[in-house]
């Protein structure tokens, strides 16, 4: 399975595909996917700025916990940036990746300052899409939880 192409879904809570890319499994271990991908057009994002196509990302996923790491690197390898994302543990099946993106995002600057994003969109989408009562706490655990990985610099942060 190592090597092999994995279709990536980003998911809303209806289960609709929010995104959807290709990357490269290189490492599955427990309940940890790792996944690898190169950007094959250039992005424009309202946060990120403008993603140069071969831009590469690592991408840290867990069945068993609320969230995913990825890690972009420019195309020489320098890093451009980590992007923490809330959302259900991931499934990955007959090559297919799923998780259901649960709005509030980090995003960590090379030098560890961190912005917390949308979590006004989570309270909102809480209602609108009528989240389960137990996602609420589990999301606020995932986003404290990430962000005493990024403090402590733990895995998947303890790379540069």
């Amino acid at each position: 399975m190592k090597d092999s192409l994995v279709t990536v879904h980003s998911r809303s809570y209806d289960g609709r595909i929010k995104r959807s890319w290709r990357a490269r499994l290189s490492r599955r271990e427990d309940s940890l996917i790792v996944l690898e991908g190169v950007f094959e057009e250039e992005i424009r994002h309202a946060l990120l700025g403008t993603i140069v196509k071969g831009t590469l990302s690592t991408e840290f996923y867990w069945t068993d916990r609320w969230y995913s790491v990825f890690r972009f690197r420019e195309p020489d390898g320098a890093l451009r940036n980590f992007y923490g994302n809330i959302n259900t543990p991931a499934t990955l099946s007959e090559g297919v990746l799923n998780f259901k993106d649960l709005d509030i995002d980090v995003l960590l600057t090379p030098d560890f300052s961190y912005r917390i994003l949308d979590e006004e969109e989570f309270e909102l989408h809480s209602t609108q899409s009528d989240y389960p009562p137990r996602f609420g706490p589990r999301v606020y655990q995932a986003l404290a939880d990430l962000l005493t990985l990024i403090e402590r610099r733990e895995f998947p942060f303890d790379e540069d």
